[in-house]
């Protein structure tokens, strides 16, 4: 699939973390010129790969 015609995001993910982790997350983001969204969607992509490797999948 090309990285124009990528998959649609069409769910939703709550995750509950105190006000000074998700306020910390954030900035970071910002100034790594990053969304929040994009980082945990890179780290699930990232968990989900890893997770397959060691599996054998």
């Amino acid at each position: 699939m090309s990285k124009t015609k990528a998959k649609k995001k069409n769910s939703q993910l709550i995750v509950r973390i105190n006000d000074e982790e998700r306020a910390r997350f954030v900035s970071l983001c910002e100034e790594l010129d990053t969304s929040a969204a994009r980082e945990v969607r890179r780290f699930i992509r990232g968990f989900i790969k890893e997770q397959e490797k060691q599996s054998g999948d």
